[in-house]
C-alpha cells in the first residue's frame, strides 16, 4: 500500500486527538506458579505453554522444541483450526497426545505447573497477554513488536521488574552471528568514531478502514472478542483473522514501523551503545526519518520497497531482510539476513574470515536457548525488558513523527515528547473491556 497522504493523517490525528492515558490493565490472577529456581537440577524440564500460534509461533515452537529440558505443555488460542494444528505438531514430536488445548488464554495462566509462555499472537495482544502471564507468575519470550503503544512498553517493562520475571523480546538478531560480530566491530573502534547508522525498515502504513462486515463465526471456531482483545470493536471479516490486521492503526504497531524497526533499530541502538537510552530527535523526510543521539550519532531509518528490491544505495540487497549498517570515520560493515557481513576497508574485511557458515536473521535457537537459560539462573536475557522498553519506544517516537509529518523531540529519561501536547497523547490508546 501506498504511503497516505498528508490529509489522511490529518484526518486521522482529528479523530484521535481526544486519547488519554489508558487504565493499567488489572490482573485477575495471583501469582502462584513456581518457576524454575536458580537452584533447580538442570534436568528439571521446563513446562512452557503457547499464547497465539500462527506460522511465526510455529517457526519459534519448532525450534524450542529441540531442547530436551523444555516440554511444550498447553497451547492456547482462540481459532480452532490453529490450537488442532498446534497439537498436531506438538504430539508428532513428543510421540503422544499430552498437549492440551485452551481457547481462552486465562485458563491455560491458571495452571500453575506451567513455567514460561511464548506470547506469539497479534501485535494488539503482545503486552496485555505478557503482563497477565507476569502476574500469574510465568517467565515470557514474547514476539515482537511487544508493545503496541509506547504505554504498553512501560507498563510491561515495570510489570516483569515488578512481578522479578524473566523477558525475552522476540528480537532474535541479538542472538545471530552475523549481526553480533557487525555490532562487534561498531565497539571494537575498528571503524573508528561511530557517526551514523542505517536501520531498514519497511514502508510506514496508516490505515483506519474497516473491512466489509462478515457473520461472526461460532466462539468455539473463534472467539472474535477475545481476539480483538484490548483493541477497539469492529465486526468479523475472516482476512483480519488470516493476518489482513497488518499495518491497521487498531492492531498494529507504530504504522507498521515496528515490523522491521523493532529489529534494525533495536541493533542501531545495541551498536551505539545506547540500551540505557534512545534518540532524543526524529524529523521525518520523504524516504526515511532522521534521528539523532546526545552524543550526536545519526540515525537513518530508510524507507524500503516489498520486496525489498534495489532501488536505495544504501544497502547491498544480496545480504536480505532487515539490513543495518553502521559507518565510522575509518570504515563501515553492513550485514543482513543472509548471514553474509561486508566491510570496509578491505583489510577490515579480511579479518572477517569464513563465511560460508552463515545462520539466517530468522533463526531463534540461540536466542530462545539464552531465554530458557536465564529461567534457571533469573540473569537478564540479551533482550530483556529494558532493553525492549528504549528500542521500541525510539521505533514509536519516529512512527509518530511520520504521522504528524513533523520534527519530535523526546526527554530519554521521562519518555515524554517535549511541548509537543498533540505527539504525548498518542503514546497511548484505550482498551476495550474485553474480560466478560
Amino acid at each position: 500500500m501506498s504511503k497516505p497522504s498528508h490529509n489522511t493523517r490529518r484526518d486521522f490525528l482529528q479523530k484521535t486527538s481526544a486519547i488519554t492515558s489508558a487504565a493499567a490493565v488489572a490482573s485477575v490472577f495471583p501469582s502462584t506458579a513456581s518457576a524454575i529456581s536458580e537452584t533447580a537440577s538442570p534436568n528439571e524440564k521446563i513446562n512452557l505453554g503457547v499464547i497465539g500460534i500462527g506460522p511465526r509461533c510455529t517457526y519459534d515452537l519448532t525450534a524450542m522444541l529441540k531442547f530436551d529440558d523444555i516440554r511444550c505443555v498447553a497451547i492456547a488460542d482462540v481459532q480452532s483450526r490453529r490450537r488442532d494444528a498446534g497439537k498436531a505438531l506438538v504430539d508428532k514430536h513428543y510421540e503422544n497426545k499430552d498437549c492440551k488445548l485452551y481457547q481462552d488464554f486465562r485458563d491455560l495462566l491458571d495452571r500453575k505447573d506451567i513455567d514460561a509462555v511464548l506470547v506469539a499472537t497479534g501485535d494488539r495482544w503482545h503486552a496485555d497477554a505478557s503482563i497477565l502471564a507476569a502476574k500469574a507468575g510465568k517467565d515470557v519470550y514474547s514476539e515482537k513488536p511487544c508493545g503496541i503503544t509506547i504505554a504498553k512498553c512501560q507498563e510491561l517493562s515495570a510489570t516483569m521488574h515488578e512481578e522479578k520475571r524473566v523477558f525475552q523480546a522476540g528480537t532474535q538478531r541479538r542472538s545471530v552471528p552475523n549481526f553480533q560480530k557487525a555490532v562487534e566491530l561498531a565497539h571494537s573502534g575498528k571503524l573508528g568514531k561511530l557517526h551514523t547508522m542505517h536501520a531498514s525498515i519497511y514502508l510506514p502504513v496508516l490505515d483506519n478502514t474497516w473491512l466489509p462486515a462478515e457473520p461472526t463465526p461460532a466462539k468455539n471456531v473463534c472467539d472474535w472478542n477475545i481476539w480483538l482483545g484490548p483493541a477497539a470493536w469492529r465486526p468479523f471479516n475472516q482476512k483480519y483473522v488470516d493476518g489482513r490486521w497488518r499495518g491497521q492503526w487498531d492492531f498494529d504497531s507504530g504504522a507498521k514501523l515496528l515490523d522491521w524497526g523493532a529489529h534494525t533499530v533495536d541493533l542501531c541502538q545495541w551498536a551505539n551503545q545506547a540500551d540505557d537510552t534512545m534518540p532524543i530527535e526524529y524529523e521525518p523526510h520523504e524516504d526515511h526519518i532522521l534521528c539523532r543521539y546526545e552524543n550526536g550519532v545519526k540515525l537513518i531509518i530508510d524507507f524500503l520497497p516489498e520486496p525489498f528490491g534495489n532501488r536505495d544505495p544504501h544497502y547491498i540487497t544480496r545480504l536480505g531482510t532487515c539490513p543495518v549498517r553502521f559507518i565510522g570515520e575509518d570504515g563501515w560493515v553492513e550485514t543482513g539476513d543472509s548471514g553474509e557481513i561486508v566491510a570496509k576497508p578491505e583489510s577490515l574485511q579480511k579479518q572477517l574470515g569464513d563465511q560460508t557458515k552463515r545462520v539466517r536473521g530468522l533463526d531463534v535457537g540461540a536466542h530462545s536457548r539464552d531465554f530458557f537459560d536465564c529461567i534457571r539462573s533469573r540473569g537478564k536475557t540479551a533482550a530483556n525488558q529494558d532493553v525492549m522498553r528504549r528500542s521500541h519506544i525510539a521505533c514509536h517516537a519516529a512512527a509518530l513523527a511520520w504521522i504528524l509529518n513533523r520534527k519530535l523531540r523526546i526527554d530519554p529519561v521521562k519518555e515524554e515528547f517535549i511541548n509537543d501536547e498533540e505527539a504525548n497523547l498518542l503514546r497511548s490508546r484505550p482498551d476495550r473491556n474485553w474480560a466478560v
